[in-house]
């Protein structure tokens, strides 16, 4: 498995450092070196294109935050807020080898019991999937594409 491995997102010139081996970038939201796993290589590249690319902004993005469900502590990978501070949307990320399956849309969904927003992603880098939620309908879209950041273009 090649840890850097191009994904179907946009690449980024991410700041990558080899300490005895072990390969760390630095994390523009979390402002620190993280250990690159296939799980945070795809975390980095969609809060990117998220921020690049659908012009979310860096400061209303927090990653692995931490939640309450059932009595247990679980971690989302991405939040966005908006201005106001309300969760607007939810990211699972899995790494490349990782299929995406109902096991993985039951666990965003799981979360957003907690958060209940209105826009899922899921994405393994390589596949996407995003999903709009009605939460007064109980109903569910799922869309071809991740949208704009709310009020841009």
């Amino acid at each position: 498995m090649d840890l850097l491995q191009p994904l179907n997102l946009p690449p980024y010139p991410f700041k990558i450092t080899d300490q005895n081996g072990q390969l760390s970038l630095f994390d523009e939201i979390r402002k620190r070196n993280i250990i690159i796993t296939p799980e945070e290589w795809v975390r980095q590249h969609f809060v990117q294109y998220l921020i690049k690319h659908k012009n979310y902004p860096r400061a209303l993005i927090k990653l692995e935050g931490g939640m309450k469900l059932n009595g247990l502590q679980k971690r989302t990978d991405i939040v966005v807020f908006n201005t106001e501070g309300k969760r607007i949307l939810i990211v699972e990320c899995k790494a490349p080898s990782i299929t995406i399956d109902q096991k993985t849309f039951d666990q965003i969904a799981r979360y957003n019991m907690v958060h209940q927003v209105s826009l899922l992603a899921v994405s393994n880098g390589l596949q996407h999937y995003y999903c709009c939620i009605d939460h007064v309908n109980k109903k569910y879209l799922f869309l071809e594409d991740m949208p704009a950041y709310p009020g841009t273009v």
